[in-house]
């Protein structure tokens, strides 16, 4: 009978990082081993930070972001357009375009898209929540960022007629989806090229 070469302390920290997106079992080990040699530069401050993430950090129970604050910063900034909504399906996608500057209005995270393999439902997603607090803002705009999948395209479109039946006024958008630049023609597959083509400008 083989014995595993680590406490049963230091395997609970690989088999916790391993859950994470990205590191399986092999890459945990590195990322454990690697804490493990650095404690006074990244192992105790990580641990810290950790810790003070649990007890400060919560989701927005306006729009799903993650911040200190409740309502979140992007939330009670008067800064931002009131009356635009970018419904996104995870607080990455949020990140990405804060990241980006590219949307000056508010936030809507749905936790996921709708995937009937997975049993995931519009009220999993907060659909119904999304749509009260669009007429409870009286919004102009919905941008519907949703992933270019089939699962994401399945729910924009009913998000979007969800949207029409409960505020037929709302200008609908997506984000435009095609070439990414440098990008070239012959490197790209054919759903890509057509939705360059349909959203050209």
């Amino acid at each position: 009978m083989s014995r595993t070469p680590v406490s049963p302390e230091i395997e609970r920290i690989i088999q916790l990082l391993a859950r994470l997106p990205g590191l399986g079992p092999r890459s945990a080990r590195r990322v454990t081993l690697h804490l493990l040699k650095n404690r006074q530069v990244l192992l105790d401050p990580l641990a810290r930070a950790l810790a003070q993430a649990m007890e400060t950090i919560s989701t927005c129970p306006e729009c799903g972001n993650l911040d200190t604050e409740r309502p979140c910063s992007l939330c009670t900034d008067p800064r931002r357009a009131q009356d635009v909504l970018c419904v996104v399906a995870d607080v990455a996608d949020l990140w990405a375009l804060e990241r980006a500057g590219v949307h000056s209005g508010l936030y809507h995270v749905l936790g996921g898209v709708l995937s009937p393999i997975d049993g995931t439902t519009p009220e999993d997603l907060g659909i119904p929540t999304l749509l009260e607090r669009a007429r409870r803002l009286a919004v102009k705009e919905v941008i519907l960022a949703l992933p270019a999948t089939v699962e994401g395209q399945t729910t924009a479109h009913y998000i979007a007629d969800a949207l029409r039946a409960a505020l037929p006024d709302v200008k609908l958008t997506r984000p435009a989806q095609g070439m990414p630049v440098g990008g070239e023609l012959d490197y790209l597959d054919e759903n890509t090229l057509r939705a360059a083509f349909q959203d050209r400008r």
